[in-house]
């Protein structure tokens, strides 16, 4: 019987078995510069398509792209101080423009401190919020709808591959409107757009909803959330959008001329998206085997391995596998072509297999000589690897295997989607009606093995010293408040916390 790919598996050591699979699966790997990461191939190849689906998405929804500097100047970040005490402990400062040898060593040039400072983008509200200021003049030019590509540095303390990095790779939109009402419709148009990617790209079950006012992006009047579970129990934030108010554009003096000539404030949004995703991708689909890439989202979706062993019928096989990739390669699945892939590779085919079982191709061909001569395909469905602890391979002809092939990645992509979300569902508790028994479900240690996933109950919103105290009777639990999801039951029942009449009802769970 052949043993799990990885040395490690979920049960013994979740966090050391999530870093394995960026190892072994050959997602990702620290870098030399503190806190960041270098993305390899499959790790970048999954962000490339989840950008080109988003992105897609996004372009759907009428918004264009724009690119702004990474360099914010101090004097943008000190307009909106609501905005910055959120970020200041993360920024980092750019002071001088030059290094100089001094006394045999690189230092940054005294005389080449700048005038002014600069932060290297943490979000770019600022930013953008003093180009809406100019480009905005009439009603006419509403509603503004811009996205952007881009990294950010947010100086992390404890980072963690893909999850939490100092520099890291996201989307961000930013746009202005005439009014509330027109700002919330596409705050919530977004949430949905992020909902649909992460249910439909990702195969990853999502609760959208409204995070608590402790909870808000600085500086924001509400904000939305899509919460998704991992295998663990915790919960991922996995995207976020933003009512801004009039907040920014009175701070940016962002004004428009409405149509009886009166100069008034746009009301603007933001929200985005990040490379934490692909982290949200492994703990949602990963397995003792390594990863299980979602079929929409594979940089290869089938990967054909010739069995060469470097005898003369090797150049049969290659012939035979080019053949089968070409013959995939014309066919389409999920609106594009299909992806099929030959490893050419001349080290063992068993080796080469656990490689691709590791990094999660949904579709995995082993092409022997019997496989050619017979004009077969025996293959690996990476969701269904093991029956009864063995692995699992079908052998059927070839043309066979190529009708049925873009049948096969959607049921893939189907299972792993309705096998997250069946855990999902089954491990969030609504039976926590008190404080107490909250207490006593998570218990005070969150590393005892135990996995625990998220209790839904009500909540009353409470205020100013009294949120400060039940903000620190969760901290005590490691807990926080997702979000209330915009699909409320019909009774709230009683505030966990006070044993109140609740006015919603909210997730409680710990979270990455």
């Amino acid at each position: 019987m052949q043993a799990h790919a990885l040395n490690v598996t979920r049960s013994e050591n979740f966090p050391e078995w999530y870093q394995t699979i960026c190892r072994d699966a050959d997602l990702a790997e620290p870098s030399p510069t503190r806190g960041s990461m270098i993305m390899k191939p499959w790790g970048y190849g999954i962000w490339e398509n989840m950008q080109r689906d988003l992105d897609r998405r996004i372009k759907e929804t009428g918004h264009e792209n724009y690119y702004f500097p990474l360099l914010i100047p101090m004097s943008f970040i000190a307009r909106e101080a609501e905005h910055v005490e959120g970020f200041a402990k993360e920024m980092a400062v750019v002071t001088h423009h030059r290094l100089k040898n001094i006394d045999g060593e690189l230092s940054p040039d005294p005389d080449a401190a700048l005038e002014e400072p600069y932060i290297i983008r943490p979000t770019s509200e600022t930013i953008i919020g003093d180009a809406f200021s100019r480009w905005i003049k009439s009603y006419r030019d509403l509603p503004l709808l811009m996205n952007q590509w881009a990294n950010v540095m947010r100086w992390e303390m404890r980072t963690r591959l893909f999850l939490r990095t100092s520099e890291f790779l996201w989307q961000e939109g930013h746009t202005a409107h005439v009014s509330r009402e027109d700002a919330l419709e596409e705050t919530m148009r977004m949430l949905g757009v992020y909902r649909a990617f992460a249910e439909e790209a990702i195969a990853m079950p999502v609760i959208a909803g409204e995070k608590p006012a402790h909870e808000r992006f600085p500086g924001a009047e509400c904000t939305f959330s899509i919460e998704a579970m991992m295998q663990d129990g915790k919960a991922l934030q996995a995207g976020t959008s933003h009512y801004l108010g009039t907040h920014f554009a009175t701070a940016q003096n962002i004004r428009f001329q409405d149509r009886d000539g009166e100069m008034k404030l746009c009301h603007t949004t933001s929200w985005g998206v990040s490379t934490r995703l692909v982290g949200g991708l492994i703990m949602t689909h990963g397995d003792d085997d390594g990863l299980r890439t979602p079929p929409m989202l594979a940089p290869r979706q089938i990967v054909i391995v010739p069995m060469l062993r470097g005898k003369p019928e090797d150049a049969a096989l290659q012939d035979y596998s080019a053949a089968l990739a070409a013959e995939l390669n014309a066919q389409s699945v999920f609106g594009d072509r299909m992806r099929a892939f030959v490893d050419p590779k001349q080290s063992k085919p068993s080796d080469k297999r656990w490689d691709w079982v590791r990094k999660g191709a949904p579709l995995i061909c082993e092409i022997g000589p019997r496989d050619a001569e017979r004009g077969d395909v025996t293959w690996l469905r990476r969701d269904e690897l093991r029956e009864n602890g063995r692995v699992k391979s079908c052998t059927a002809p070839r043309a066979e295997f190529i009708g049925q092939a873009a049948d096969m990645l959607v049921a893939i992509q189907t299972s792993l989607y309705q096998e997250a979300r069946d855990r999902r569902d089954s491990s969030i508790r609504t039976d926590v009606k008190t404080f107490a028994d909250l207490e006593s479900y998570f218990g005070a240690d969150e590393d005892d093995g135990v996995v625990k996933g998220w209790v839904q109950a009500g909540w009353r919103r409470p205020q100013d010293a009294e949120l400060k105290a039940v903000e620190d009777k969760l901290k005590r639990l490691k807990l926080t408040i997702r979000n209330a999801p915009l699909d409320q039951p019909g009774a709230h029942g009683t505030c966990i916390l006070t044993g109140e009449p609740a006015d919603e009802t909210v997730l409680f769970a710990r979270a990455y």
